[in-house]
């Protein structure tokens, strides 16, 4: 009996010591600060949460949570430089296709400006370069399709497209008066 004794009283020392060492260097651990983790500003995300709440409960008609979060990261980084946009997956997905396969297309690198997709580089030697597509330019129709309120993923898949068959682009140009209709016959990129 006495045996047995000594080993629970052992095992109760050992299990007592356990537990004081995990929870004295748990404590040492949250000493030494994360140096990667930032202080999140409370009282913006509180802000934000209330409004993404409001939204959800009163927009006139449902919304989708992603649809709501993927839209506010858009608003922070055209907020803080036009060039930037954030790609979901499958906007992602689709910038991979175009920069590592071959397609049909017009050879413009692009962007989401106010709505319209903004050319950032015509490439050269391609179909878009030798149309006279420039840099700046703003398209703002695709095969006489309005721009506006499509996503930049959209706009990409309609001018993407077999290899030899035409788009027409309509784009904004600075100092041009009128919009300039550009007629496009796709390659392979």
């Amino acid at each position: 009996m006495r045996n047995k004794s000594q080993k629970f009283g052992l095992l109760l020392i050992g299990a007592v010591a356990g537990v004081l060492l995990s929870i004295n260097f748990s404590a040492i651990a949250d000493k030494e600060p994360n140096k990667t983790m930032l202080p999140l500003p409370v009282e913006e995300l509180r802000a934000f949460s209330e409004v993404f709440g409001r939204i959800k409960m009163n927009y006139v008609e449902p919304v989708e949570d992603s649809e709501l979060i993927t839209e506010a990261i858009n608003g922070m980084l055209t907020g803080l430089d036009p060039h930037s946009a954030y790609l979901n997956k499958d906007a992602y997905n689709e910038l991979q296709i175009g920069t590592q396969g071959e397609f049909g297309g017009l050879g413009i690198e692009v962007t989401m400006e106010s709505g319209f997709v903004k050319v950032i580089s015509p490439i050269e030697d391609t179909p878009a370069f030798k149309a006279g597509v420039k840099a700046g330019d703003l398209i703002i129709k695709l095969n006489k399709k309005a721009v506006k309120g499509m996503t930049l993923t959209d706009a990409i898949k309609i001018m993407r497209g077999k290899p030899n068959t035409p788009i027409t682009i309509t784009v904004l140009r600075k100092g041009e008066t009128k919009p300039i209709v550009i007629s496009i016959v796709r390659a392979i990129i």
